[in-house]
């Protein structure tokens, strides 16, 4: 009798949880989360945008392009000249020939630097160019 119970106990099979379900259904949510997710671009620098009223959202991808209050040009959280902007443009475009390029100037920022920013991008080959602007709070 006592082999018969000790028989029974090392056949006996312990109880468990089978997880690979869970497991699934945390990886098709993040999944799901992940094909879901829209990723902001930023420029690299912190740009005081001008308002006004007919200020659009842009759908497409976008090549941002920044002017400081200094006149510094970034691009892709770098510092950039405004001769190197066609070339820039050029090797992005090269990447993505749809995407626009929207200049984001600081408000204090010189109109001649954004003109030239712009200027270089058209040469760049950039179809749609355009200054980036915020809606006014009501």
């Amino acid at each position: 009798m006592l082999s018969i119970s000790s028989e029974r106990r090392r056949n006996r099979k312990t109880p468990g949880l089978d997880i690979s379900s869970l497991i699934d259904m945390v990886f098709i949510l993040l999944i799901f989360f992940l094909v879901n997710t829209s990723f902001v671009k930023e420029t690299g620098v912190q740009v005081a945008r001008p308002t006004a009223s007919t200020a659009t959202v842009e759908k497409q991808s976008a090549i941002l392009i920044a002017i400081n209050t200094e006149g510094r040009i970034y691009m892709d959280h770098r510092e950039i000249d405004v001769r190197a902007v066609r070339a820039n443009v050029e090797r992005a475009l090269a990447e993505n020939p749809e995407a626009a390029v929207i200049v984001v100037a600081d408000k204090a920022s010189s109109t001649g630097t954004a003109i030239q920013v712009m200027d270089g991008a058209r040469l760049a080959g950039a179809h749609s160019v355009s200054l980036a602007a915020k809606r006014p709070t009501r």
